[in-house]
């Protein structure tokens, strides 16, 4: 499609709010895994988890603020369909956020004989945004269609996504912890990595059974060629990452880190692939994001706010994972 004067501010915003989802998803997604994991049987497991993602867990959602407020003013048209077909499990994940902001803070700050319930609290919340979250990518994937294949997409891809959150929350757990408990999230992070696995191969292939458009954009020529070695790159970063699971733990801790970075380049790995797969729609065969954006005056002017706020944002979040960086700590509030 030929781009007239300011037409590219469109697939500007569009790159950033992808971006804003990508990075919410590996943040915020940890940290849902953390809480999905919680083991109700050992207080003290519970308390290094929630310490572990203590100073990190509320800003990671500033992300998806920032993704949903990019939507809303670039693309409001989109956004105003995206609501009007995803209303209930948006108010469904929104529960789920504000249960588990309760419950963190009932459970760190006070001191309270129900500190138990409000783990539990924590732990239903974060799964409950999970699943939602997952669902919500897999009717958006689909286009919003009523079909039963539509739906049935949905409920994989909420069961998928939770895999992945536990899968990177479990890797998380192995860089930021020791000894029984990196253990235990060993073992975890091996088996959510496997459901992960499976849940790729499953998502890919029905993508590609329900779509013949997107069928031709991976399995055509000459992109077959060009996207052959993917399947090897999504088989080696699980190989290693299971291979230094199965042995953990490592003398000196050395390569705690090497389960999470794998989970990261999968999550980016899969973002790219749903990209490429969707783009230029922006509601699947109905909407390009050239039609949905707002007046090219408007996206002009808000493209200078963006230059300025992304970069404060990714500079914060970089700072604060440098000064809160190393393994997990008790969390004190005064």
């Amino acid at each position: 499609m030929p781009l007239i004067d300011n037409d590219w501010l469109p697939l500007a915003f569009v790159i950033l709010m992808a971006l804003s989802f990508l990075i919410y998803a590996v943040l915020d997604g940890y940290d849902l895994g953390v809480g999905v994991l919680l083991p109700m049987q050992d207080q003290q497991q519970r308390d290094t988890m929630i310490s572990s993602i203590g100073p990190f867990w509320d800003a990671n959602e500033t992300w998806l603020v920032l993704a949903i407020g990019l939507l809303l003013i670039a693309f409001p048209q989109a956004h105003s369909l995206v609501l009007q077909h995803l209303y209930l499990p948006v108010s469904f994940m929104l529960l789920g956020l504000i249960l588990r902001g309760v419950a963190f803070d009932f459970r760190t700050k006070a001191a309270s004989k129900n500190k138990k319930s409000w783990d539990l609290a924590f732990k239903g919340g974060s799964l409950l945004a999970t699943l939602m979250q997952g669902y919500m990518l897999g009717r958006y994937v689909m286009g919003f269609s009523d079909t039963s294949a539509s739906y049935a997409f949905a409920v994989l891809s909420a069961i998928c996504v939770t895999a992945g959150y536990c899968y990177i929350g479990s890797a998380w757990l192995v860089m930021k912890t020791t000894g029984k408990l990196q253990q235990k999230a060993a073992s975890w992070c091996f088996y959510s990595a496997l459901l992960t696995a499976l849940g790729i191969i499953a998502v890919c292939l029905t993508n590609l059974l329900l779509s013949p458009e997107i069928f031709d954009k991976w399995l055509g020529l000459p992109q077959l060629f060009i996207f052959l070695p993917l399947p090897l790159l999504f088989m080696i970063i699980f190989s290693v990452s299971c291979f230094y699971l199965k042995k953990v733990p490592h003398a000196g801790d050395n390569g705690c880190w090497l389960p999470f970075a794998g989970a990261v380049l999968v999550f980016i790995l899969c973002f790219s692939g749903l990209a490429y797969s969707y783009f230029p729609y922006i509601i699947w065969q109905e909407l390009t994001i050239w039609q949905a954006a707002s007046a090219r005056e408007s996206l002009q002017f808000i493209f200078y706010g963006a230059v300025v706020v992304l970069p404060t944002i990714v500079a914060y979040t970089i700072f604060s994972y440098k000064v809160f960086w190393g393994k997990a700590s008790k969390l004190n509030y005064y």
